[in-house]
């Protein structure tokens, strides 16, 4: 399986999200890109998922899924979609 990302660390400083992403660091103030993430719980946050093919993030306390694409602001074009399989 082809992965988009390797997500190496998740974690949250106040609203900043703190991304590992691909050996590279990223942060992201989430008070700008998801109300759910920024009003969560530290437990609400610390409770995520990446997805197998690393394209996003999912918390399933808050039903939010936000793209790693999105966050780190990179654009991938999708294996199956670029072969037109």
């Amino acid at each position: 399986m082809h992965k988009a990302h390797d997500v190496e660390g998740v974690s949250f400083r106040g609203t900043v999200l703190v991304l590992r992403v691909d050996g590279r660091e990223y942060r992201v103030d989430v008070a700008g890109v998801s109300e759910r993430l920024a009003g969560a719980t530290p437990a609400q946050r610390a409770r995520f998922e990446v997805s197998p093919a690393g394209y996003g993030i999912h918390w399933p306390d808050l039903d939010e899924d936000l793209s790693i694409d999105g966050l780190i602001g990179v654009t991938h074009t999708c294996p199956v979609a670029a072969t037109g399989k």
